[in-house]
């Protein structure tokens, strides 16, 4: 056992997160950890570090245990490059180092002492040949290179970081310390495709514990042999992989299911058996039987999903059969070329996947479509009948000073009432009194339903989305496919779930990072 939870309740005010949750990760184990946003995962990464504290029940340790938590906000020693940083990892391997290259230079004068020094040096020696001295630097250019940092990169120092290849070197340095058991938070959100791929092959052989937070499924199905999901405050485990988690949880519901409704039927048997017999000549028996109802353990319902949101599109105005034409286009920044010769015909009802690694020009060639940025080169030409609406990453159309209510009577026509409007937030999870929370408010998954619902709303028949999921749950998510699917608008959107690509793309924009598509 490396780490448990014993009938954990944690409440943040009036809300319960934590209902007296159970679960414990053994030495080895590659376990997923799933829920909707709020359901409590973070929290459990909290609790097992230490950082909270539980309001009922216990968390135990292994004595001595060594975590691996990733830092939502990393932070590396000042003037360090990123070669150094990861090579930190190894801080005892680097003082066996320097402590044989100080030996080394007093044996030549180290007289009556040179036997002790010979032998401090065979010493350290064989603790650095155990520990893996000669393999170290290798393994970090290994997992820097894996994670997205060329060589090229590896000078750079730490301070001129993206948040994003920041919190990329945090993972990398960690992945080096080889801890007892990794908590994982979401470690594919600042990594492309390729560098996704990596990690799950990495994890797959990786032999200590892990557990991660995700809402790539894929990436779940890859990496994790078991599923611990978080629901209404407990836990429920599940072996085997993410796919496998979905068949076995339908399994349980159905079967939790057919058992409350044959006790159910026991029991209304059971009273009416006690009323017609309480006062008669089988009043023994009834009383006997009124006993055994009041010690039965119920079943409980199987309780439906909480809602998703509610994403089916509006009707929209029918655009032209061609809605996008690009010819031998180019896309970047002044005399920075980051893709060229990008020629392609999108049409009404299509989907356009953009994919590609960090810095390749994704989010510019959109720009460039929209018309924010002009084209290096080439040609892009819209068809008749366009109407265009944008879904930013960053949700920049956000208005922070707004309610939510009117963030959204920004795009209503000047007739629709408060009433429809509230109607409307309510399919994208914005109940009673929360339309009058400010944007600045929200989380980053309220903003993006709120986005998103803007975006609908407006009935536009072009749907240009930069990373549409990234805030929201695997639930959420399911429902926009379902949604985008259903739409007989076009779509250009960027995304790295693969799971959502491959149900709703209907042609895929691979840009390579080196200008070419």
């Amino acid at each position: 056992m490396l780490f448990r939870l014993s009938e954990v309740f944690k409440s943040y005010g009036s809300q319960d997160v934590l209902r007296g949750a159970s679960l414990q990760i053994n030495p080895g184990e590659h376990v997923g950890l799933v829920g909707r946003n709020g359901a409590g995962k973070t929290t459990i990464f909290r609790l097992v570090d230490g950082e909270e504290t539980v309001d009922r029940g216990e968390v135990v340790r292994a004595r001595g245990l060594k975590l691996g938590l990733l830092a939502q906000h990393v932070h590396f020693d000042k003037g360090s490059t990123v070669h150094e940083s990861a090579l930190a990892a190894f801080g005892r391997l680097q003082q066996i180092e320097h402590e044989m290259h100080e030996l080394e230079h007093r044996m030549g004068e180290a007289g009556d002492d040179l036997e002790k020094v010979l032998a401090r040096y065979s010493d350290l020696q064989h603790e650095y040949e155990r520990e893996g001295g000669f393999e170290y630097s290798a393994k970090a250019e290994a997992i820097l290179q894996g994670l997205g940092f060329d060589r090229e990169t590896w000078q750079m120092e730490t301070e001129k970081l993206s948040g994003g290849q920041a919190n990329r070197l945090g993972l990398a340095r960690l992945l080096l310390s080889e801890p007892d058991v990794l908590l994982l938070d979401e470690p594919t959100n600042h990594l492309d495709v390729g560098a996704v791929e990596w990690l799950e092959e990495f994890l797959q052989t990786y032999k200590s514990a892990f557990v991660i937070i995700s809402h790539d499924r894929y990436f779940l199905d890859r990496a994790c042999q078991r599923i611990i999901e978080l629901e209404n405050g407990q836990a429920s485990s599940y072996k085997g992989n993410y796919s496998h988690y979905l068949d076995e949880r339908e399994e349980r519901r159905e079967i939790q299911q057919r058992a409350y409704e044959n006790q159910q039927r026991l029991i209304a048997k059971t009273e009416e058996f006690i009323r017609k017999n309480l006062a008669g000549q089988k009043t023994k028996q009834a009383k006997s039987r009124r006993t055994m109802l009041a010690k039965l353990d119920r079943i409980d319902a199987v309780r439906a999903d909480q809602a998703s949101g509610d994403f089916r599109l509006q009707d929209i105005e029918r655009a032209g059969t061609h809605v996008l034409t690009i010819t031998d286009a180019a896309v970047g920044y002044g005399e920075k070329v980051l893709a060229r010769d990008i020629s392609l015909i999108l049409r009404r009802g299509e989907c356009l996947g953009v994919i590609g690694p960090n810095g390749s020009g994704k989010t510019t060639f959109l720009k460039t479509i929209l018309g924010r940025i002009a084209a290096l080169g080439g040609e892009v030409r819209w068809g008749s009948k366009v109407e265009i609406g944008y879904y930013a990453q960053q949700l920049e159309d956000l208005d922070d000073r707004n309610e939510i209510i009117m963030e959204l009577r920004r795009v209503a026509p000047s007739s629709a009432s408060a009433g429809e409007l509230r109607s409307f937030l309510a399919k994208f999870l914005f109940f009673g009194d929360d339309v009058y929370k400010h944007v600045r408010d929200l989380s980053g998954g309220e903003k993006g339903r709120l986005s998103l619902a803007k975006l609908i709303y407006s009935g536009v028949n072009v749907l240009v989305l930069d990373e549409p999921t990234n805030h929201l749950d695997i639930p959420s998510r399911e429902s926009l496919e379902e949604a985008l699917q259903a739409y007989e608008g076009t779509i250009v959107t960027i995304s790295h779930d693969r799971f959502f690509l491959d149900r709703v793309a209907t042609q895929i924009l691979a840009l390579d990072g080196a200008g070419n598509v």
